[in-house]
């Protein structure tokens, strides 16, 4: 009896052992999925001016219960003095001009109509651009919102108040973000919207830059040129991208985007922290430039990884 039982454990040893070996030399390749809002789920991301004038995403805690409640909630965080503004994060402030208020609001078909009272006008010339920007990337982190109409006590805004920039029909991120312009003819010039990294104290976030070129290539590969380059124009922006990162395939799907890399993401590959960041970096780029639902990051160990929008 005593052998059997000492054979009937290093049967199950052996058997334990054999799949582990099984595990360690064929890995899986079921995705890892994950949320890609690197936000708390009573969070919601808005954007703000940070400490170095970009308008940057930061995130407030939300208390709202309906999409109308959420758009107000918004708005005040955004609004200079505001009972809300008490709330922001250290290092962020409003943009929109003291006492401004949302006098009412329609949703229809993915398009928001929002009517703010003449306060809003008070805005100066070198925030009016940035303002807008603000109230855009921040309305349309709330999913039913597609396209934005803009109203000053019932008549449409259709120019900058102060530079009379003509404005379009209807707003979205398509209206770029933190610009910068960098062609050599009017003629042919595309936006493409890049996060990169910045730090207040302890506290990393992301600051959206839109650069407006002759550039020809698709955007996709644009992203990660930029993200692997030293940011030229954005010497206090981050992009922990190593230069030797390969983008050796992509596919842009109807609801997302397959990217195929080599295996050098970070320049320092014992720094996993940072990974994260990277990762979050191309996917928020690949969302505002594609509007995709989610990202799929494929490895040549044919580990894959789908980070999803939530």
């Amino acid at each position: 009896m005593l052998k059997r039982s000492s054979l009937r454990r290093i049967m199950v040893a052996t058997l334990a052992l054999f799949i582990l070996l099984i595990i360690y030399f064929f890995p899986t390749t079921t995705p890892i999925e994950e949320s890609l809002s690197y936000i708390e789920k009573d969070e919601i991301p808005i954007f703000l001016v940070d400490s170095l004038e970009y308008i940057a995403r930061t995130s407030i805690v939300k208390n709202s219960k309906t999409t109308n409640e959420l758009i107000l909630e918004v708005i005040e965080s955004l609004t200079i003095n505001s009972e809300k503004s008490n709330y922001i994060r250290d290092g962020f402030k409003g943009i929109i001009p003291a006492n401004t208020k949302v006098l009412d609001t329609t949703l229809e078909n993915g398009i928001l109509t929002i009517n703010f009272s003449k306060e809003l006008l008070n805005v100066s010339e070198n925030n009016e651009e940035k303002m807008l920007e603000a109230i855009i990337y921040s309305l349309m982190e709330i999913p039913e919102i597609k396209k934005i109409s803009i109203l000053v006590e019932g008549e449409k805004l259709t120019y900058l108040p102060n530079s009379l920039k003509k404005l379009p029909e209807l707003l979205d991120k398509s209206y770029g973000i933190n610009k910068i312009y960098n062609f050599d003819s009017i003629k042919d010039t595309s936006k493409t919207t890049i996060y990169y990294l910045s730090k207040y104290n302890d506290y990393y976030y992301y600051v959206p830059v839109t650069k407006i070129s002759n550039e020809t290539k698709e955007k996709a590969e644009i992203i990660i040129k930029e993200l692997k380059s030293t940011p030229i124009y954005h010497t206090n922006l981050i992009s922990y991208l190593a230069a030797s990162t390969n983008l050796t395939n992509y596919e842009i799907l109807e609801n997302s985007i397959s990217l195929s890399f080599d295996n050098h993401l970070l320049a320092n590959l014992n720094d996993e922290d940072m990974l994260e960041e990277v990762k979050y970096s191309i996917a928020l780029s690949l969302r505002d430039n594609y509007g995709i639902e989610e990202v799929i990051f494929n490895f040549p160990d044919e580990f894959q990884e789908v980070m999803a929008f939530k």
